[in-house]
């Protein structure tokens, strides 16, 4: 079970630099997450409007817990904050501190997009310092893509549309590809939402049983909000589902 909250925050992204202006002050979004036949825990996105070093930003708040049977033995709780340039797309300010069992982490970075550079601070060995990294032309953190996910519209995301990546995670860079194979009728808890289907590639071993073990449906609208998302783990597998929405900008469109 280690890190499989993350799952959540690693599969909602694209790469790139857009204006966000589809995304409303106070939004907030819950996954429930199933490991096997258990229901594991919660993962909360919330957004605020704020100003980052006098330039306008999106505040993002990602929160993750296991609940009931799952957190006796083992507990989750993760939290990723991320400071979003509203007219570029692009992250500014980056934290994650994470508490998975006996795992503790906790970085801050801030991206330069100027220099294609970032600092990285150890906040959990202060010790360690601060280092100045070396990155690349549209470098996102693993909630600002999720965003800029959002801000495409709907001929960027068309079917067979394929996208190449780059997500800071941890203390590393990590390429990606994702491609939009179809639209499919998803039923959820709020009604059937037709959504676009999604497979991002992903490196094989330690968390995921294969390259393309992760599927996931965004709502097909101007939206994209995450509707569901499975994977099938090296050990068991994993699903989350919408669970609650609030304050998204454009109301949700249902098949029936």
């Amino acid at each position: 079970m280690k890190k499989v909250l993350n799952f959540i925050a690693v599969f909602l992204f694209f790469l790139g630099s857009a204006q966000i202006d589809n995304i409303a002050d106070g939004e907030s979004i819950t996954l429930r997450i199933h490991y096997g036949i258990l229901n594991a825990g919660t993962a909360n996105l919330t957004t605020k409007k704020t100003n980052y070093k006098g330039v306008p930003h999106l505040y993002v708040k990602g929160t993750g817990q296991t609940t009931g049977a799952v957190k006796a033995f083992f507990k989750v709780e993760d939290l990723y904050e991320s400071f979003i340039n509203v007219e570029t797309g692009l992250p500014s300010f980056y934290v994650r501190n994470v508490r998975e069992g006996s795992y503790r982490q906790h970085f801050e970075t801030v991206f330069n997009h100027d220099n294609n550079t970032l600092i990285l601070t150890d906040k959990k060995t202060p010790a360690n310092g601060s280092k100045v990294i070396k990155s690349v032309r549209g470098i996102q953190d693993m909630l600002s893509c999720f965003y800029f996910l959002r801000s495409k519209s709907s001929a960027e995301l068309r079917v067979g549309t394929v996208i190449n990546m780059n997500v800071w995670i941890d203390d590393e860079m990590f390429p990606f590809q994702l491609k939009v194979i179809g639209t499919e009728d998803l039923k959820t808890k709020f009604g059937t939402i037709n959504c676009l289907k999604i497979i991002p590639s992903v490196k094989s071993g330690r968390v995921f049983k294969e390259k393309e073990g992760v599927t996931m449906w965004v709502s097909n609208d101007v939206n994209h909000v995450p509707m569901l998302l499975k994977a099938e783990l090296a050990v068991g597998s994993l699903k989350a589902s919408i669970d609650d929405v609030k304050n998204i900008k454009y109301p949700l469109k249902f098949t029936n």
